[in-house]
């Protein structure tokens, strides 16, 4: 039975989805967009991630939205919009968030405490920068 956790899925075009094998290091992710590289910016990466510290980057997706979804613990998703509008979100379980095109986001998850977060990415094309 895949797990979210360490084993993320694949949203493909026409409908599909597909099991991806387990994420072992940062290579994984240039073997996942060779992968799929066919969907183009239509695929989606769905993924689980466990945080217990703020995040140490900025992160953006410039061909397509991403969902950020809080099932456990709490975090605060930070936005720097195109326009230079900036948001502060926090999202406790059940929340959701949206990172529109091209909006850089990063995210502070408060000390001494913990997050678990469901993921569904456009990743071709995503670049990060240091916070």
């Amino acid at each position: 039975m895949p797990h979210l956790p360490t084993n993320p899925a694949h949203l493909g075009l026409g409908a599909t989805a597909s099991v991806e094998p387990a994420i072992t290091d940062e290579c994984w992710y240039a073997a996942y967009a060779e992968r799929h590289a066919a969907d183009g910016i239509e695929g989606r990466l769905v993924s689980q991630y466990a945080f217990a510290e703020s995040w140490a980057a900025w992160e953006v997706h410039p061909h397509g939205a991403e969902l950020v979804i809080c099932t456990a613990g709490s975090m605060t998703l930070h936005q720097e919009h195109p326009d230079g509008t900036t948001a502060t979100l926090t999202l406790g379980p059940g929340d959701y968030a949206i990172n529109p095109p091209g909006v850089w986001h990063t995210a502070d998850i408060a000390p001494g405490t913990s997050c678990t977060a469901i993921f569904i990415t456009p990743g071709e094309g995503t670049a990060h920068r240091p916070r």
